[in-house]
């Protein structure tokens, strides 16, 4: 019988492909950088076809790696970077434009206008919450979306023709992996409808009335499907051909998935170009009052789903790969552990990586990036520490969220993703916390998630307490620091983040437009 399970990650940097063992051992990983491609500021923007590109060649090589045929593997799980938005056309299989990446925020006008102000901040922010789960930001698909049929000429005739689909990175992956225009299949999971801002977080279908709000035909979307089921088949000729697709998760949950953290109460953080905290609430809809997001955790066949509130954090990681290829201060992103070394502290220096706005707990979309508190003492060093520290200080902030919602204090958080790699950044996390940070492991828990989801719809696993009893604690960091003083230096970077505040305005959008040509 069949006990291996190959995992796609399509990340927003890069794709892998993991083939885990019945153990949930890694066996072996390919992975392959897709270009970031950013017309002019706040765009952002992939390729499809590359990805799709670089998905076939992960997946080839992977599996040559680990020395297992089409035989060997039992189904193939998905997980994707989850609002990032690709429009195509189903008789051709051609994108119909880039993809906007979750990152992307050229849509702020059009979120601005249903919001009901000019600067993002009025009322109605928050006037699709109770149906989603979501405030109107352009982090969510909807938007981007909605651009595309607006901005490509001929896009809306083709859509209201019924020609074109939408979908996220995990859609168009299996569309491909399936058969793309020759019969492959339209499907997304509710992990990443519930990102869309246009399903409905109780009836788990696409509301009608914000598909209307958006200008979206119906026709353009995917059917939604639980997270652990098969939905369809490989058709990937002598490579996974007739193999189950079983497995849809968003990264996030399906960290929370790997993480085995399956019921209320039990949450997780990953480190990976975002921050993303998860708690899971269970069965219950749990809305926010401060700041975080309303999401489903997953589900699983046809139970109930499971829901979660979420921290989302835009720039995490990412901001070290703006240092290596922006600034050129690092020649590869790991150096930036070595380099933050050579200093003692941060110098003073805060930085605030607002590229994008601010996301949970303030949804700031007027936030812009700022490095504050500097004197001719601060270098190269003080910067990097600076960016590693902005990634521990921003999950307090959404942890402090997360106790304010829930009125329970964490005993410790569990961790996961490549930054965690990082002992100075996880011992800084503890540190700024007071609580212990527990990294698992297996830190690739987003690849793993998927194919815990894929291995128990087709019996590789029998049961999530199976899972469960696979996890195992690698490293315990445990706080260090001083009450006083972890509280001194939370204030300066609240003192921080008030400065990168109230920054976008006509005068700023006027210089970038200018910059743009």
């Amino acid at each position: 019988m069949a006990d291996h399970v190959l995992a796609i990650d399509q990340g927003t940097t890069s794709t892998r492909a993991i083939v885990f063992d019945s153990a949930g051992a890694v066996v072996s990983v390919a992975q392959r950088e897709h270009e970031q491609i950013f017309p002019r500021a706040g765009w952002v923007e992939h390729d499809p076809v590359e990805i799709w590109t670089n998905t076939e060649w992960v997946v080839a090589s992977c599996l040559t790696r680990a020395a297992v045929a089409a035989s060997d593997i039992a189904a193939v799980g998905v997980t994707n970077q989850r609002e990032t938005a690709i429009v195509w056309d189903r008789r051709t299989g051609r994108p119909v434009h880039n993809a906007l990446v979750w990152q992307d925020t050229r849509t702020q006008p059009r979120v601005d206008e249903l919001a009901g102000s000019q600067d993002g901040s009025g009322d109605g922010t928050y006037r699709f919450a109770e149906t989603t789960g979501l405030p109107l930001a352009t982090y969510f698909s909807a938007s981007k979306v909605a651009w595309i049929l607006d901005r490509v000429p001929g896009a809306r005739q083709a859509a209201e023709a019924g020609h074109l689909v939408f979908g996220t990175p995990d859609t168009w992956v299996i569309w491909n992996l399936t058969g793309g225009a020759r019969g492959g299949i339209h499907v997304t999971d509710v992990t990443n409808a519930s990102r869309t801002l246009l399903m409905d977080l109780r009836t788990l279908d696409w509301s009608d009335e914000l598909l209307a709000v958006w200008g979206i035909p119906r026709s353009m979307m995917p059917e939604i499907r639980s997270s652990s089921e098969v939905v369809g088949t490989s058709q990937l000729p002598d490579v996974l051909h007739g193999t189950p697709i079983a497995g849809i998760l968003g990264d996030q949950q399906a960290a929370t998935f790997g993480q085995a953290a399956f019921d209320a109460g039990e949450s997780k953080n990953t480190y990976g170009t975002g921050n993303f905290l998860l708690v899971n609430t269970g069965t219950e809809i749990v809305r926010s009052d401060s700041g975080l997001i309303t999401t489903v955790a997953y589900r699983c066949g046809d139970e109930p789903a499971r829901y979660a509130l979420e921290g989302s954090i835009a720039v995490t990681g990412s901001l070290v790969q703006w240092l290596r290829d922006n600034l050129g201060i690092i020649q590869r992103s790991e150096d930036v552990e070595s380099l933050a070394a050579t200093v003692d502290d941060n110098g003073g220096a805060y930085f605030v990586p607002a590229f994008s706005g601010l996301y949970a707990p303030y949804w700031r979309p007027d936030a812009r990036a700022a490095l504050v508190g500097m004197t001719r003492f601060v270098n190269k060093g003080h910067i990097a520490r600076a960016a590693l520290e902005a990634t521990a200080f921003q999950t307090r902030d959404v942890i402090e969220a997360v106790v304010a919602d829930t009125g329970r204090e964490l005993d410790e958080l569990r961790v996961d993703g490549g930054m965690t790699r990082n002992d100075a950044l996880m011992q800084f996390q503890a540190d700024i916390l007071g609580v212990p940070v527990v990294r698992p492991k297996v830190v690739e828990t987003t690849a793993l998630g998927a194919a815990y989801a894929a291995g128990l719809a087709t019996g590789v696993w029998r049961s999530r307490d199976e899972l469960r009893a696979h996890w195992q604690e690698d490293v315990r960091f445990e706080p260090r620091m001083a009450q006083d003083e972890r509280e001194r230096r939370c204030r300066l970077w609240k003192k921080a983040v008030s400065k990168s505040l109230d920054w976008v305005d006509d005068d700023a959008r006027a210089l970038m437009d200018a910059a743009d040509g």
